[in-house]
């Protein structure tokens, strides 16, 4: 399933961080959470990397 979803920012493939349980645009700089299994790829819901 990771392989379908892109950032919504930028088009990139995202990397999972189950540690975590986000999935991560290192372009973007952003983690998008997880939710009861579910991706939310909001951007208004994703979290800032520094």
């Amino acid at each position: 399933m990771l392989e379908a979803l892109v950032c919504p920012v930028t088009g990139e493939t995202l990397s999972y961080d189950a540690e975590a349980s986000e999935l991560v645009s290192k372009k973007a700089k952003l983690a998008f959470p997880i939710r009861g299994g579910i991706p939310v790829m909001l951007v208004d819901e994703a979290r800032e990397l520094d």
